[in-house]
C-alpha cells in the first residue's frame, strides 16, 4: 500500500457536495498526471447552514478518511469548511500538506474600478471570523469596499444538478441585483458551488446592462498552491505517467454523484457511496 507521504499517492479533495468539482477541474487541468480521490459530504451537506463546531468535526472525519485511502495532499475545496475547520485539521495532521479556499478578496480588490465589490457566499462563510478578519485586513490595504450577500439556498438548489432551472435563475436575480444596486463593480464568487452557474450570473450582468462587471474564481489559485506545496514537499508524482486515476465517495447518494460528473465535468467516474 502507497504511504502518505509517497508522490505516487493521490491527492484528497472535498466539500460539501459538488461545488468542489469546480476546483477538481482547475487541479486536473494543471497537473494532469496526479492521482486524485473527490470526497462529497452531501450526506451532511449543506455545511453553510449548520453550526462552526459541526463543520469541524465533519473536516476531521472526512480527512481521516481521505488519509486512509493513502491522500498525501488535501484541498478543502469548500469555503465554509475553510473558513471553519481548516485550522483544526492542520492542529491536527501538521506534517499534511493542505490547502484551502478562500473568497477572493485580494484579487478583487486589486481588480475593481470604483473600490466597490459584491461578494456572495454562503451565510456561514460570511459570519466566520476567518473571512470577517481577511476582509479588514484587505478592506484596510486597499481601502475597497466589500458588500456582503449571503446566497441562502442556492447551494442545494445547484446541488440538484438543473444548472437551467428557474429556481436558480430567480436566486441570482434576488441575490445579485441588490449588489449590483450598490455599484459593485466586481464580484466574488465565494462558494466553490458558484462557478457552475457563472452564466446564470452571466445573464443577470447582462439585463442589468453591468456586463462590465467583474468576476473572481479562486480555483486556478489554489490549485497553483496546491503544485508550490507539493513541490516543496517532494511529493509532485513524476511527469509522463498516463495513468492517472480519478476516483469518487460520497455519503449521499452514489448515483447522483456519478451524474454530477458527467453534468459539470463530462467525465464518468466510478462512485461508492461511504458511511462516515
Amino acid at each position: 500500500m502507497l504511504t502518505a507521504r509517497s508522490p505516487s499517492a493521490p491527492i484528497g479533495v472535498f466539500d460539501s457536495g459538488v461545488g468542489g468539482l469546480s476546483v477538481l477541474r482547475h487541479i486536473r487541468a494543471q497537473y494532469p498526471n496526479e492521482h486524485l480521490i473527490y470526497f462529497a459530504d452531501s450526506g451532511h451537506a449543506p455545511y453553510g447552514d449548520k453550526s462552526e463546531q459541526y463543520v469541524v468535526e465533519r473536516a476531521l472525519a472526512v480527512t481521516e478518511f481521505l488519509l486512509s485511502h493513502g491522500a498525501k495532499a488535501l484541498v478543502v475545496a469548500c469555503n465554509t469548511a475553510t473558513v471553519a475547520a481548516i485550522k483544526a485539521v492542520r492542529a491536527r495532521h501538521p506534517e499534511l500538506p493542505v490547502v484551502g479556499v478562500e473568497p477572493g478578496l485580494k484579487p478583487a480588490a486589486a481588480a475593481t474600478r470604483n473600490g466597490k465589490v459584491g461578494v456572495l457566499a454562503t451565510a456561514r462563510t460570511l459570519k466566520g471570523d476567518k473571512f470577517l478578519a481577511l476582509r479588514e485586513q484587505i478592506s484596510a490595504a486597499t481601502h475597497a469596499e466589500f458588500l456582503l450577500q449571503p446566497a441562502v439556498g442556492l447551494v442545494d438548489e445547484i446541488e440538484k444538478g438543473d444548472l437551467q432551472a428557474p429556481a436558480i435563475h430567480a436566486m441570482l436575480e434576488q441575490y445579485v441585483a441588490p449588489l449590483l444596486d450598490q455599484g459593485a463593480d466586481t464580484l466574488v464568487l465565494g462558494c466553490t458551488h458558484y462557478p457552475f452557474v457563472q452564466d446564470g450570473i452571466a445573464r443577470v450582468l447582462h439585463a442589468h446592462g453591468r456586463d462590465d462587471v467583474t468576476l473572481i474564481d479562486t480555483g486556478d489559485a489554489v490549485a497553483r498552491q496546491l503544485g508550490r506545496l507539493l513541490e516543496a514537499a517532494g511529493l509532485l508524482r513524476p511527469e509522463l505517467k498516463p495513468d492517472a486515476t480519478l476516483r469518487g465517495y460520497t455519503t449521499g447518494a452514489a448515483d447522483a454523484f456519478a451524474l454530477a460528473f458527467v453534468q459539470l465535468l463530462a467525465l464518468r467516474v466510478a462512485v461508492e457511496k461511504v458511511d462516515v
